[in-house]
């Protein structure tokens, strides 16, 4: 087993609870970490031996580009996507962080975390 890691993974987009965040965006960082199996692709340096991050990131993109009230709404379809996706995923953890929320203060973000492991 091992892991694949994508950080810091940003986007522009719509989401929130209140009128003005769905009318004027913000920005979102994304990060996703995937277990699963890829040691055989360490010997074989076959892509076809584990699981492509750029199949992660279209996923994790397609994902971010539908509007969403809640940031746990957005990681938990990233996540459940994302476990549906290849049979070498054990698990996946996601955080989505909404950066300089409209609380009328300085805050640099606001983050949620989940985590989800696949059925055995």
């Amino acid at each position: 087993m091992g892991k694949i890691i994508l950080e810091d993974i940003e986007f522009f987009a719509f989401h929130g609870h209140y009128t003005e965040e769905k009318q004027t965006g913000g920005r979102f960082l994304v990060n996703l970490e995937i277990d699963a199996d890829i040691e055989i692709a360490g010997k074989t340096d076959n892509l076809d031996d584990t699981f492509d991050y750029q199949l992660a990131y279209n996923i994790v993109n397609g994902e971010m580009q539908v509007p969403s009230a809640l940031l746990e709404h957005i990681a938990g379809r990233i996540i459940d996507k994302l476990l549906l996706s290849s049979g070498r995923i054990r698990s996946v953890k996601v955080k989505v962080s909404k950066m300089n929320p409209p609380f009328g203060g300085n805050v640099k973000a606001v983050s949620i975390e989940m985590f989800k492991e696949k059925l055995k």
